[in-house]
């Protein structure tokens, strides 16, 4: 970001924030699951991957298993095909026991109108058919327009909708952050200068990244 961008978007969870916030997410799954025997983590691309194999790492440190993970791109289902940049194709990768009467757990990095984990469902039914379906999301911003919610949430973060929420890990960024922002104008976000669909309200990109 140049500096006339870092007055406008600031920080509200950086490195070790997101660190405690996964931890915490992990122990809740483990509880909830009843050990987690039976887990499987999806990311949804591009960050959710990242967070899902971070949700990975520290379940096993939990547990003391290796806890399957892949990741489920969601570009097809989408509803906005139309209405906004086309984006290139992420990967699917799907563990080699399959996700038939599993646990699986959706992992994405900021939930807002619900669009994007209603594609994750329809992808996730052409490909087996699990026990349950769960979501962690690292933010939770609000304004659903689905009856979609999240079973674990690192931080609930209230937004009005001129407001962008971006997600920074450093796998893809080199830094871990979630910065706040405030669009300033119609079509462009002050987080980074990229097009914003109105809809949504967060960066956008051509490749599937976070909730819409």
């Amino acid at each position: 970001m140049d500096a006339h961008t870092s007055d406008i978007a600031r920080p509200v969870l950086e490195g070790p924030d997101i660190a405690r916030v996964l931890t915490r997410i992990a122990h809740e799954i483990v509880e909830r699951a009843k050990g987690a025997d039976d887990v499987v983590l999806l990311g949804i691309p591009t960050r959710g991957v990242f967070l899902a194999d971070r949700l990975a790492a520290k379940l096993a440190e939990i547990t003391g298993r290796t806890i399957p993970v892949g990741s489920l791109d969601i570009t097809m289902y989408r509803d906005d095909l139309r209405l906004r940049p086309a984006r290139a194709l992420a990967r699917t990768d799907i563990p080699a026991d399959g996700i038939d009467g599993r646990l699986v757990v959706l992992v994405d990095d900021v939930l807002f109108s619900g669009r994007t984990i209603r594609a994750a469902l329809d992808a996730l039914n052409d490909i087996g058919r699990p026990r349950a379906v769960q979501l962690a999301v690292l933010v939770d911003r609000g304004h659903r327009e689905l009856p979609i919610r999240a079973d674990y949430v690192g931080k609930n973060l209230p937004t009005s909708l001129r407001e962008t929420v971006k997600v920074q890990l450093a796998e893809e960024d080199g830094r871990d952050a979630v910065l706040l922002g405030e669009r300033r104008e119609a079509g462009v976000s002050p987080a980074d200068g990229r097009a914003v669909s109105p809809a949504d309200g967060r960066a956008a990109d051509t490749a599937p990244a976070g909730e819409q």
